[in-house]
């Protein structure tokens, strides 16, 4: 779309864009707290979208819809990552486990049982079982997001569609992929439900036979097992 003067007409195009923006707001939503306003997400992807308008290069191949989807996604992951929700003493206890899980699993050469991950950490499983339900809080991006911390970081200087960056996303993908397969089975399939069929957590409770309380605790032991292996 384009002015009398040649120029791109910003104002059309962010009126024709704006229910991609809702459409990526909601479908993000649905896996954050309730204090998550969808009106900030909203805000936020408008945010990405505007950006989009001048960075995108219509000869490097990719159409502007699929480039404005990934800025439209990518401010808003940036915008809860700025959102600071979970305790210090809960992201010190996080760590803890994570390490624990890490140091148990290349001594054992398999996934850790709860029960050892609860005696590594000197803790009774209940308590260990509310450290998993504490720490789930703060799992709420998509899954690279989440274990970025685990991988080798791609240099922010390159665009997206460069190619030592799409060969970097390629293989950090690749040993994503892996660590899930090594994955325990009830882990595995919960993680299938949630990020790639996209049920919530009650549906996913139903599908395994167990609470959603329960739910958010295998979740956050997966992750931990996940971030283990990546690093």
């Amino acid at each position: 779309m384009y002015t009398a003067q040649g120029k791109i007409n910003q104002d059309a195009l962010l009126e024709e864009y704006l229910p991609l923006v809702r459409r990526q707001a909601l479908a993000l939503q649905v896996r954050l707290p309730p204090s998550v306003e969808l009106n900030d997400l909203i805000q936020a992807g408008v945010v990405g979208l505007i950006e989009a308008f001048g960075r995108y290069d219509p000869t490097q191949g990719a159409g502007f819809a699929t480039f404005a989807s990934q800025r439209i996604r990518g401010a808003m992951v940036d915008e809860l990552r700025s959102r600071d929700w979970l305790p210090r003493s809960v992201r010190r206890s996080a760590r803890a486990l994570d390490e624990a899980v890490r140091a148990l699993e290349q001594r054992l050469g398999r996934p850790a049982t709860e029960l050892e991950v609860a005696a590594e950490l000197g803790m009774e499983l209940e308590t260990y079982h509310q450290l998993l339900s504490d720490t789930n809080s703060g799992q709420l991006l998509p899954l690279e997001e989440l274990l970025q911390a685990g991988m080798e970081p791609v240099d922010e200087r390159l665009e997206p569609d460069a190619p030592y960056a799409a060969l970097l996303e390629r293989e950090q993908r690749g040993r994503l992929v892996e660590a899930i397969e090594a994955l325990p089975e009830r882990e595995k399939l919960l993680m299938a439900l949630y990020y790639q069929e996209e049920l919530n957590l009650k549906e996913i409770g139903a599908v395994l036979g167990v609470t959603e309380s329960r739910v958010c605790q295998l979740h956050s032991q997966a992750l931990a097992r996940l971030r283990a292996r990546l690093r």
